[in-house]
């Protein structure tokens, strides 16, 4: 029965599904296992495919079965979300890859929503009106949003409990090869999808946490600000004009507020530009940030120069740094890095209520096995 062939694929589907992914036939013939005469002769008609060849090849292309089954051509709108488009538009030469990441995210972000339909406990997103405030003013308000006090330590961790608790769902990739890890080649940090009930937030994972947070504030910039899906490189970071400036402002004042800015103290400023680091370890340490966000604040108040900030970026640039590992330690923590303690959650609390069986929370839980599943219910039970 297992080797009975399905006859009825959508020759035009398969090779749109090629061409979206930016593969080759003969690059997905080998990413599927699959002979490439063999797909040739399923496009021209000709035979058809086991359903473990058609699962195999569906996965290549990040589509599901089903989608090669329906009559007619694609419909990209509906298909590609709005915001995927957009993101798309944005980056015209994004990879096969990133582009999957960016549709699994939303799918991700939809079964959460299904979740908490019925969940008054859903955090919802009602951002505060901050366009047109100097960068200042906006990361006061969103402070205050976010229920953030900057005098208290930050992390990585905090930022990003503080924002999803506004409505905001928060993705952070793997370290780990795998669906979820962005490729090498990519220089993609981050991206944004804007929805007026619950926007995403995509984080690259970086050996620093504090290169993170500040790729996460500055998307929450885009969100608050521009009210649009946004994504970006690291150039984009390092922006002048523009949307990315603004982001950028935005991000520096809401990390580095300017009465933390006050404490520091010029006069002890060191001459070689590698030193700043110790200079500013105090603060980088409390507000879980790097040196790099402290300066760029400096330079824009006009106490940096030109020239030293960009010898310190020299500096930086000949350093090496490693490669980001994997989220954890454990598998059956992973979905949280992923996802978010919100998600995980809802999930979870599905479970429990008997709306999905553990089968299908292990699927929504990037396919842990389910023991892992009962050792997360218990590690978030301790928490």
């Amino acid at each position: 029965m297992s080797m009975e062939r399905i006859d009825q694929i959508n020759p035009e589907r398969l090779l749109w599904s090629v061409d979206d992914r930016g593969l080759s036939l003969p690059e997905v013939a080998h990413k599927a296992g699959i002979a490439l005469s063999t797909l040739e002769k399923v496009i021209a008609g000709e035979i058809g495919l086991t359903f473990k060849q058609l699962k195999s090849l569906a996965d290549s292309v990040g589509r599901g079965v089903l989608f090669f089954l329906e009559t007619g051509p694609v419909n990209e709108d509906k298909v590609h979300s709005p915001q995927f488009r957009t993101l798309a538009n944005q980056k015209p030469d994004l990879s096969g890859e990133v582009k999957g990441i960016i549709e699994r995210i939303s799918r991700v972000r939809d079964v959460y929503l299904d979740l908490m339909d019925e969940e008054e406990s859903r955090p919802k997103f009602k951002p505060p009106a901050i366009k047109g405030h100097s960068p200042e003013r906006a990361a006061t308000v969103a402070l205050r949003w976010l229920g953030i006090d900057p005098n208290s330590p930050q992390t990585f961790d905090s930022y990003r409990s503080a924002v999803e608790a506004c409505g905001v769902f928060v993705f952070l990739s793997s370290g780990y090869a795998g669906q979820w890890k962005f490729p090498k080649n990519s220089d993609i940090a981050g991206f944004c999808l804007y929805f007026p009930d619950c926007p995403v937030i995509a984080i690259r994972k970086q050996v620093s946490p504090a290169r993170q947070l500040f790729t996460l504030i500055h998307e929450l910039g885009h969100l608050l600000l521009h009210r649009a899906s946004v994504i970006d490189d690291e150039t984009d970071f390092y922006a002048y004009q523009g949307q990315e400036r603004e982001a950028n402002a935005f991000a520096g004042h809401l990390l580095v507020p300017s009465l933390v800015l006050a404490k520091i103290d010029d006069a002890m400023r060191p001459k070689d530009p590698a030193e700043y680091g110790a200079w500013l370890d105090v603060h980088t340490r409390q507000l879980g940030i790097s040196t790099e966000v402290i300066l760029r604040r400096l330079l824009d108040d006009k106490r940096l120069k030109r020239k030293d900030y960009e010898a310190y970026r020299q500096f930086i640039s000949k350093l090496t740094i490693p490669t980001a590992k994997g989220a954890s330690r454990w598998r059956d923590r992973e979905p949280v890095h992923l996802f978010g303690d919100q998600y995980v959650r809802s999930v979870l609390g599905a479970v429990e209520a008997k709306q999905i069986s553990l089968s299908k929370a292990s699927g929504y839980l990037d396919n842990i096995k389910i023991p892992d599943v009962h050792k997360l219910e218990k590690h978030l039970a301790r928490v």
